[in-house]
């Protein structure tokens, strides 16, 4: 269109490509004048052509633009100011032709790019170029490349490498959505469309591990939705060069979500292996953990045929608690199943519970040995944050089962427990009622087995209340000084439900036959002062009340029954008794000083002397007689077999002697730049203790406890002893009399028993000053905290082995050999105990437990845990442990060698938890036949 303007005489052209106005040209025209008509003619003629032909075909010139040398500087252009000439535009005219709202332009907001060579634009081609070190930037996309082609009418871009002096191809593209980002060869991406074609892309996807994603072609089809085509799989360190991955021919990948793949097999060292399934499915997502099968470990005894162990599901519930169900299957029709899930809550609470139970069957049936029992075991672990509550707590610390179950049952995580010879349990809840005075009210519920005698004693259960101390005569102030001020008095309240029984009987009516209901009201009273600056005085007096529902009557000797009988009489009754009490003590100090020029500058022995004295008179009015088969008449009280005891019905004068000593040294520190002295413990307590009663008729001294314990090599080894010293002797039926052993010819004192225990623990970094490792905790199998007993692992669950001290923080581990020195840990325990009570002169008790750990190299590593048994003469329960890391893999190998727990365990698998059922394992069970 041409358009002429009358005031500036000059002629405007209007060049319409589908109703939109894309170039403007001003064109300047001067009155010809010529004195020959054909030359205007062919002037005309010529520019008249000229318009038609740039109707058909406008000629678009590429805009030169200079090369942008420095990579920091961005520009920003806006879409539609790519298509506008740098001619003046005519503002006077508007265009005619409505222009199409409902098409959208270009892009829908800013490019920023850059790049380190050059950019050039082209207009002929509507596409703009950058090269070496290109980057572009557009909404949530971030791309950075070699070489970068936009194209701004099909609305696409264009990454590459490009070749480096060299010849090889350098700078791959970078491709960023949101948090996804791939790295592939080449990449063509719509923005449109969103969709993309990628060339030999690669992926990381973070599911607190990492897994590479390799694909020859990748199509996006939306910005949460790829196709894959001959793609890779794998969580290799080493993503360049993987130990192994699992080739997918086809699938549908959705970023930190999933994998839906089709015939998909594994490769090792980039060689094929018949592990290969027709499809497959692989969760990415990047919660902490998923929900999925847990597959289970074969195995084979004799006596129970082949064995699928800890086999089951899953279930991540939420973020607050998780649930697993796990089971064992023998072939021989044993079987057992588990529940475990474990709770949290932030600044509130944390926790586990597990619920295990066997049916264990021995042989077949119809076979004289054949046999069938069922074991159970529950475990409970709870604590409180101190931030939850200050006034209310509640904890719990259960273990309970049956007796047996750590000794029968064969399952991977019970080996090292089965020596365990008692199992506690307890369940309190503590609440304090702030104000003055304060009232503190505790309840309990406790249980304790012993796995030898099949004993229970239960508490169900124990409640106490307590009141703090209230001084009656104390100034408002706060001070106490003086006896009269320091006079207090508390009250303590204490209920028991007691239940003494054995394992057959829990849960059934018979166990409750023999319950015992108590309870203790205890009030004491108490003053303290000082005599003479330097000795602590303390006097007070004690009441005690005990409340029963049973008493007992005995009747006299009945000569047809042949017996005393013994009624047991459900009512309510009481007695009350008081004590009196009152102790002196003093501390002294002692000090040998040897030069400060010494290694040994001085040693400082604190000794701290006391006596007491305690009175408790005679309560002979809860007594009564009754005449026995011997016709003498004997005194009994009702409250016989109460919780609480029963009131004397003697009374009882002692004298209480008690000696502490503690010694402590100052030695030279070693470290040159020490102003002061290191002090040194050398006996951490040796205590002296016994009475003397003094309106006893017979032996009123009673044996002299004494009590030690020391530690040494920087307290890496606690030394702990103890023993008996009885002043009287014995006759030959082993029973005391009221002779004194060296007037019968022994010594002062006679030993009736003694012990000593030490423990000792170092590791590599004990004698570098580096902090020690933290023992391995084997709680969670309801065994001991470390491993002197061997540890309790399965190594296809990988839950059990995320907690395992080998899945350590892997930054500071070396990445070749160990030079001089190698990582280990020992730890042992040593027991010894002397019995003399009845002349045996015994070494009951001698053993020598011990446990140790030694990296041989970054990768390499073995353990073992023994003992010997000096008495018995013979091992005791031993474990050997093998473990090899293989990057990718990891392989372990458990071997008891004898003993009736013989067995092995052999594991190699992959160590990521999204691939951990890819593995194979072989186990061989203990047979109590062995």
């Amino acid at each position: 269109m041409l358009i002429y303007n009358k005031q500036t005489k000059k002629y405007t052209y209007v060049w319409h490509v589908k109703n939109r106005a894309i170039l403007y040209t001003k064109i300047g025209l001067k009155a010809l004048r010529a004195k020959k008509r054909n030359i205007l003619l062919a002037l005309f003629s010529l520019f008249i052509s000229g318009i038609f032909y740039a109707q058909e075909r406008p000629k678009v010139q590429a805009l030169n633009i200079e090369a942008q040398k420095e990579a920091q500087d961005t520009i920003k252009i806006n879409a539609p100011e790519l298509l506008i000439d740098t001619a003046v535009i005519d503002t006077t005219q508007t265009d005619s032709i409505p222009k199409d709202s409902t098409k959208q332009g270009f892009l829908q907001g800013k490019i920023n790019y850059k790049a380190k060579d050059y950019m050039k634009m082209s207009r002929k081609e509507k596409k703009i170029y950058l090269y070496n070190e290109a980057e572009v930037l557009y909404q949530d996309y971030e791309l950075k490349s070699g070489i970068i082609v936009i194209d701004y009418v099909t609305n696409e871009v264009y990454a590459g490498r490009i070749k480096d002096s060299a010849g090889n191809l350098t700078q791959p593209p970078y491709f960023k959505q949101g948090n996804s980002v791939i790295e592939p060869d080449s990449i063509r991406f719509n923005f449109d469309t969103k969709k993309a074609l990628i060339f030999n892309s690669r992926t990381e996807q973070s599911m607190g591990e990492s897994m590479n994603v390799f694909a020859e072609i990748v199509k996006k089809e939306n910005d949460s939705v790829y196709f894959l085509k001959e793609g890779k799989i794998t969580t290799s360190e080493d993503a360049e060069n993987p130990d192994y991955y699992i080739r997918v021919r086809k699938g549908k990948f959705v970023p930190n979500k999933k994998i839906i793949a089709g015939f998909s097999n594994m490769y090792i060292a980039d060689v094929p292996t018949p592990i290969a399934v027709p499809f497959a499915y692989f969760p990415m997502s990047q919660e902490r953990r998923n929900s999925g099968i847990i597959m289970p470990t074969p195995g084979q005894t004799n006596r129970r045929g082949y064995s699928l162990q800890n086999g089951g599901y899953y279930f991540a519930i939420s973020d607050y608690f998780d649930l697993a169900l796990l089971g064992d299957y023998y072939t021989n029709g044993s079987y057992g199943f588990r529940t475990e899930t474990n709770y949290a809550k932030r600044y509130k609470f944390r926790g586990a519970l597990r619920f295990r139970y066997e049916n264990n069957i021995e042989s077949q049936r119809g076979f004289p040995d054949y046999s069938r029992s069922t074991i159970y075991n529950i475990q409970w672990n709870h604590s409180q944050d101190a931030k939850a509550n200050p006034n209310s707590r509640l904890s719990a610390s259960v273990n309970f089962g049956s007796s047996q179950y750590y000794q029968d049952s064969f399952n991977q995580l019970n080996t090292p427990n089965f020596l365990n010879n008692t199992l506690q349990s307890s369940i309190s809840y503590n609440k304090t009622f702030p104000g003055y005075p304060m009232v503190n009210l505790n309840a309990t519920t406790s249980i304790q087995q012993n796995t030898r005698d099949q004993s229970v004693n239960l508490t169900l259960p124990t409640l106490q209340a307590s009141m703090e101390r209230i001084y009656p005569f104390a100034s408002r102030d706060g001070g106490k000084r003086g006896i009269i001020q320091n006079i207090n008095f508390q009250y303590n309240f204490r209920a028991e439900n007691r239940i003494s029984t054995i394992d057959t009987l829990l849960f059934k009516s018979e166990m409750f036959d023999d319950a015992k209901v108590g309870f203790q009201h205890t009030i004491p009273l108490s003053t303290n002062f000082k005599i003479f600056k330097f000795f602590s005085t303390s006097v007070g007096a004690n009441y005690n009340e005990v409340w029963q529902l049973k008493t007992i009557k005995r009747n006299d000797y009945n000569e047809l029954l042949d017996e005393a009988t013994i009624d047991t009489l459900n009512n309510f009754d009481r007695f009350g008794t008081y004590n009196f009490n009152a102790s002196i003590g003093t501390t002294l100090y002692g000090t040998f000083n040897f030069g400060e020029d010494k290694k040994i500058q001085a040693i400082r022995h604190t000794v701290r002397p006391s006596v007491s004295y305690g009175y408790t008179p005679s309560f002979d009015q809860y007594y009564d007689e009754y005449v026995g088969e011997d016709g003498v008449e004997r005194e009994y009280t009702r409250f016989e077999n109460g919780i609480y005891g029963t009131p004397s019905l003697s009374n009882s004068n002692n004298i209480g002697f008690s000696l502490s000593n503690v010694v402590e040294a100052k030695v030279r520190d070693k470290d040159t730049m020490a102003t002061e002295p290191k002090k040194v413990m050398l006996l951490n307590n040796l205590n002296f203790s016994t009475a003397y009663n003094i309106v006893a008729d017979s032996l009123p001294w009673s044996p002299v406890r004494v009590s030690g314990g020391t530690q040494f090599f920087q307290n890496k080894m606690n030394v702990n002893f103890g023993a008996t010293l009885d002043p009287y002797a014995i006759d030959n039926n082993g029973t005391r009399i009221d002779v004194f052993n060296y007037e019968n010819g022994g010594s002062l004192f006679r030993m009736t028993n003694a012990n000593v225990n030490v423990s000792y623990s170092i590791n590599s970094k004990t004698f570098s000053g580096g902090e020690d490792k933290e023992q391995v905790d084997n709680t969670q199998s309801g065994g001991r905290e470390d491993d002197l007993f061997g540890r309790a692992q399965d190594f296809s669950d990988d839950r059990t082995f995320a907690n395992d001290e080998e899945e350590e923080d892997k930054e500071d581990l070396p990445t070749e050999a160990y030079a001089a020195k190698l990582p280990w840990d020992l730890r042992l325990a040593y027991s010894l105990t002397y019995s003399n009570s009845n002349r045996q002169n015994e070494i009951s008790n001698n053993s020598l437990m011990f446990s140790g750990n030694v990296d041989l190299t970054p990768q390499w590593k073995v353990g073992v845990s023994s003992g010997y048994d000096f008495k018995q003469k013979g091992f005791t329960y031993t474990q050997l442990r093998f473990s090899r890391d293989l990057k990718s893999f990891r392989l372990n190998f458990n071997w008891v060698p004898f003993s009736s727990r013989a067995s092995w365990f052999f594991f190699i698998g992959i160590k990521s938890s999204m691939l951990s059922d890819l593995k194979w394992e072989k186990r061989s069970e203990p047979d109590k036949n062995l």
